[in-house]
């Protein structure tokens, strides 16, 4: 399809500079399918989410009244001259589905609200309306566990020392030293001496301390509230799931907390009654239990004009779900403990049912946790969007994708501040003969190995049966690049995270997000500015705390951010640079001291690159050395972290993993937001890993790195229940010449066999 002539048939940008953009100008067709390509900091997240995507959805947000926009999130305008024609956006991304232990696939995507109004009208005995089948409302949830289908019993001594007294630091919870306003509470309350060991409490002292419910105190002249240490800790930590928890407070609630299935609903969230109402001798929360294509062939079955439009569209969500390639997944799954690619799936079957039309979807890597065999069916879905009059924008790297582009912009030509240019618009075709970057490794393949590595011993698997997997027996090589894969949902995670994590040795390096402020940015966060305070205190005789944006030398206006928040109250805030500092984030004074001619600003403006030609000192050397190692060289010391893509986020990760000295290293999907010419040198640092003496296993659906392998494991055939079995172990040769299994069929066409 050529790109309509038509003025109005296009979104104009016009001088976009949001983060490292500089002054682009570009016309992007509507109602077609765009994909931005590029290398991971090229600058295709800041032309399509931090502008198009941004400026539409405030440019929404403003035709609300001032009232409904207060409580609405303030969003500032994209630093951009001009746009023209947009349409509103739906943001289709993989940030994690919530936190809230009692959200599920069910409830998030509305199938279980679906099946509610159907246990209502058609289950026998009948019970009552829709609510009283829901596990989140009063009537419907079980009254034990409240509707979390399990409950908690607290090792009171994980929370306490009582050999102290609660001055001397007796509370040991994570985030409650004695300086904090929640120790203060305890130790100003007057119902027990703060100076006591707590092996000398009272049974009424002790009590007090631990299990007095919300009570309203005078602390000084303030009334605060007071509630117990075992009540506060329920509260704080144990309504929120596992997964979204700081990895000290999960260790910490893995240790103090031991939760068993709820003994009265059995896991099933609802009360007695819910549960006694069944069609076809089946309750909703059999239903809930059943792998998703499962639970599609059951409702296909179920005839009854009274809820026919319903029937219809819950068949066409549970259909999607499948077609999409989530039909190994159940309505119960806790939504937050879905992978980004599943998250972002989940929510795109939401928008597959919608009768608006003309409206702008923008995808982040709609193929992340995909094989091969379910790409096709991603980029099915993007074609089915676009051909119902929307325009279709895509993040992508996976030529799979590319190839179906109707209009390709490619940004470059580098990363950071040697990208941020258009370096290519117009069709795949014309990408293929273009001197790009993208265009010369569209057709680029990685080849199977001569010779594959001999394997130094093995570590050993039995009788694996986390969540799907069929007792799975299997002896991993030690020594050699292993690639684990299988489609989604094949049990690859279960049998690497749940077999060898937490193993002596072993380091994982995952995709959650890292934790940290605007105020994080890579040289905290790596652990690089200690060194660089102290070779900036040396130089200069005077005490390393000066060299701290968060410390003694912050500027007074901004608090060493650089930038002026304003709340505009009811209006969009606005970030603007400090005039105190010019967005230096440090005082005058320490800008006045420099090391070889440079201010500790400079030196945070600095890319990785450009300070590891800069500094002498060792230490700063080793871990800038990691950082280059590992593809992040275009990296500014001082960028937050909050602005790094989620490939970035890992590879960050795995830098500071390096130095410690591990001897088996998991990664997650290491080329998540990889561009083609970039995995090259991943696979180069992975070789570089196993060639130091360490064994590298990695969960993979790229097939450059299952050719790249000296040994692999497919899991399958299938996902769910008709997956979580070993169909094939040898090398990536073996695998392409013998094997039948789908990873086989797809390397096959890869590798040109």
């Amino acid at each position: 399809m050529g790109t309509p002539a038509d003025s109005h048939d296009v979104i104009e940008v016009r001088g976009a500079r949001e983060n490292n953009l500089a002054d682009i100008s570009v016309d992007i067709p509507k109602r077609r399918l765009t994909v931005f390509t590029g290398v991971s900091g090229s600058g295709k997240s800041s032309l399509v989410f931090g502008t198009i995507a941004a400026e539409s959805q405030r440019l929404i947000n403003e035709t609300y009244t001032a009232f409904v926009q207060s409580f609405m999130p303030n969003l500032g305008r994209p630093d951009v001259d001009a746009l023209r024609n947009l349409s509103a956006a739906i943001i289709v991304d993989q940030e994690r589905m919530g936190a809230n232990s009692r959200s599920t696939v069910g409830t998030a995507t509305d199938a279980h609200t679906m099946l509610r109004i159907l246990f209502s009208r058609l289950g026998t005995p009948r019970i009552g309306t829709s609510g009283a089948f829901s596990f989140n409302l009063p009537e419907g949830m079980c009254p034990r566990c409240e509707g979390l289908g399990r409950t908690s019993t607290i090792d009171v001594d994980q929370l306490v020392d009582r050999t102290k007294s609660l001055t001397e630091g007796a509370i040991t919870v994570p985030g409650f030293s004695t300086d904090a306003w929640y120790v203060q509470t305890y130790v100003q309350s007057g119902f027990y001496d703060p100076d006591k060991k707590l092996a000398d409490y009272t049974p009424d002292e002790w009590d007090a301390l631990l299990h007095r419910d919300a009570t309203k105190i005078k602390i000084g002249k303030t009334n605060v509230s007071y509630e117990g240490l075992v009540v506060k800790v329920q509260r704080l930590f144990l309504a929120k799931d596992r997964e979204s928890m700081q990895p000290h407070v999960r260790a910490f609630v893995d240790r103090a907390v031991t939760f068993t299935e709820c003994p009265d609903c059995h896991g099933a969230r609802l009360n007695a009654a819910a549960l006694s109402s069944t069609i076809d001798g089946t309750n909703i929360a059999d239903c809930s239990a059943m792998q998703i294509s499962d639970l599609a062939d059951w409702v296909a079955k179920i005839q009854d004009d009274s809820v026919g439009p319903m029937l219809t569209t819950l068949r066409e969500l549970l259909d999607s779900l499948v077609g999409i390639g989530l039909g190994y997944l159940s309505l119960d799954r806790p939504s937050a403990t879905l992978s980004g690619g599943e998250a972002q799936r989940v929510k795109m079957v939401r928008h597959l049912g919608s009768a608006l039309t003309d409206v702008t979807y923008v995808f982040d890597e709609p193929t992340t946790g995909l094989h091969p065999h379910d790409i096709q069916r991603m980029n099915d879905l993007l074609l089915l969007l676009r051909d119902k009059g929307n325009t279709v924008l895509v993040v992508e790297h996976k030529p799979e994708t590319i190839s179906i582009a109707d209009h390709v912009v490619d940004l470059g030509p580098g990363a950071g501040t040697n990208g941020g240019h258009i370096t290519f618009t117009g069709t795949v075709t014309e990408l293929r003969a273009s001197d790009t970057l993208t265009g010369r490794h569209l057709d680029h393949r990685a080849r199977l190995r001569d010779h594959v590595r001999t394997p130094t011993g093995h570590l050993p698997v039995t009788g694996a049966d986390l969540h799907n997997l069929k007792n799975v027996s299997v002896d991993i090589p030690l020594g050699v690049l292993t690639v684990v894969t299988g489609v989604a949902g094949s049990g690859k995670s279960s049998l690497v995270h749940g077999s060898l994590a937490g193993r002596p040795g072993v380091v994982t390096v995952d995709q959650s997000p890292i934790r940290g402020s605007r105020r994080s940015n890579p040289a905290t966060y790596t652990g690089l500015l200690d060194p660089i305070r102290t070779a900036f205190a040396k130089a200069n005789g005077v005490k390393p705390a000066l060299f701290s944006a968060n410390s003694d030398g912050a500027c007074p206006k901004c608090k060493g951010i650089g930038l002026v928040y304003t709340d505009l109250a009811m209006m969009a805030g606005v970030a603007t640079t400090c005039e105190e500092c010019d967005g230096k984030r440090f005082t005058p004074e320490v800008l006045t001291y420099t090391l070889r001619d440079h201010d500790i600003s400079d030196v945070l403006a600095m890319s990785v690159t450009e300070a590891r030609a800069f500094f002498t000192e060792k230490q700063v050397q080793a871990v800038l050395a990691r950082l280059v190692d590992v593809g992040l060289g275009y990296l500014s010391l001082g960028q937050p972290l909050t602005t790094l893509s989620g490939g970035e986020r890992q590879r960050l990760k795995l830098a500071i993993h390096m130095a410690e000295k591990a001897s088996t290293y998991i990664l997650d999907e290491p080329t998540t937001g990889l561009h083609l010419a970039d995995v090259d040198q991943l696979l180069a640092l992975l070789d570089r890993l196993v060639d130091d003496g360490n064994t590298v296993i990695v969960i993979e659906h790229h097939q450059a790195v299952m050719a790249h392998a000296d040994w692999i494991i497919d899991l399958g055939p299938g996902a769910g229940h008709d997956g979580g079995r070993i169909v094939f172990e040898g090398t990536p040769t073996h695998l392409v010449d013998t094997a039948d299994t789908l990873t086989a069929r797809h390397l096959r066409t890869y590798v040109g066999r």
